[in-house]
């Protein structure tokens, strides 16, 4: 569960297989139009750096040890260096550890964005290995749904959320990434308590790379023409999203979207930092029938009011999953143009 709110919510960070911000002015007027998404597609993911997901302590045959935690490390921080090595994936930390024969060894973090330095002293476990007490990640893949393509500026938009650790809700760094194709093969119904998900599986068919993982979604270029070209829209601004009926286009079988009925009952808040904007409501009888409401993998799913794109799915209420939060499609374009 990511945050509690004044009803239970969970982000709906893309089914897994494994400050306040700047943002430039904006008019969907000044934009070509977008292709509309709505199909499914996996992410393989790759952190820049190891992030410490859980510290634990361990026997070294006299007492329980935890050198990560004695060393001044915490849940969250991403290990960029170990004694000036590189590190950016789990069997490097775990060589340069073992290279230190139990020296100190000085550990480069990215601890909220500041980097600074922590001197360690790993410790032997009862087999004789070398340990710090951290379980790490660098990677991580999963199956989402596509918001929209910009042809004009030849990028995506995707998820209307970051891709954040399972464990722990932090967004990932981003080092590299690529989409390819995915194929929707079964659903896990949503039921009051618990969020359902996409069942599906990956192609070998790839689409690009990720550019950019951020609160507001995930971006990045197409390098091939398998992409299918849906319909146009234009973006709406965010002034122009009403409550009311509207449309939520997404894919519950093989890899075709569909438009199915919802209802925008509350606009939240015009925070441009905020993937939780508005209130939907899920009123097609299709969708209620086979997914229970919104579940996970449809986080990204593209959302039309009045021939524009408003927005797209981002969070499920776990207590009532027949309505979730959408952020604002603006500011999804809004938050790639502040990042290039």
């Amino acid at each position: 569960m990511r945050k509690f709110k004044e009803i239970i919510s969970v982000a709906l960070i893309f089914t897994l297989l494994f400050t306040v911000s700047t943002f430039s002015p904006y008019a969907a007027d000044d934009k070509n139009e977008v292709y509309i998404g709505g199909e499914a597609f996996g992410v393989k993911f790759y952190a820049n750096g190891a992030m410490i997901i859980k510290l634990e302590s361990y026997y070294d045959g006299e007492k329980y040890v935890c050198p990560a935690k004695d060393g001044g490390l915490k849940v969250n921080d991403i290990i960029k260096k170990v004694n000036n090595t590189k590190i950016s994936t789990n069997e490097e930390l775990k060589s340069e550890i073992e290279k230190s024969n139990g020296n100190e060894i000085t550990v480069e973090i990215d601890r909220n964005g500041k980097i600074e330095n922590k001197t360690v002293l790993p410790i032997k476990n009862t087999v004789g290995v070398y340990l710090l007490g951290a379980w790490v990640r660098d990677s991580c893949a999963g199956i989402g749904t596509m918001t929209y393509y910009d042809d004009s500026n030849n990028y995506f938009a995707a998820l209307g959320h970051g891709i954040c650790d399972c464990d722990t809700a932090a967004l990932l760094p981003l080092k590299s990434g690529e989409t390819v194709q995915a194929q929707i093969s079964g659903i896990d119904k949503s039921v009051c308590g618990k969020a359902g998900s996409f069942c599906g599986y990956f192609t070998d068919v790839r689409l690009g790379n990720l550019s950019v993982n951020s609160p507001l979604g995930i971006f990045g270029d197409l390098t091939s023409e398998n992409y299918k070209r849906n319909k146009k829209y234009l973006i709406a601004n965010d002034d122009e999203v009403k409550t009311g009926k509207a449309v939520m286009v997404t894919t519950l079988v093989g890899n075709t979207p569909q438009e199915y009925e919802i209802e925008i009952k509350r606009i939240c808040n015009r925070d441009m930092t905020s993937n939780e904007n508005f209130v939907i409501k899920i009123t097609d009888s299709r969708l209620l029938e086979n997914c229970g409401g919104i579940v996970q993998g449809m986080s990204g799913s593209p959302i039309v009011q009045n021939g524009k794109i408003v927005g797209a799915v981002t969070h499920v209420f776990l207590n009532n999953p027949r309505e979730g939060y959408g952020v604002f499609a603006q500011y999804m374009a809004e938050c790639y143009n502040n990042q290039h």
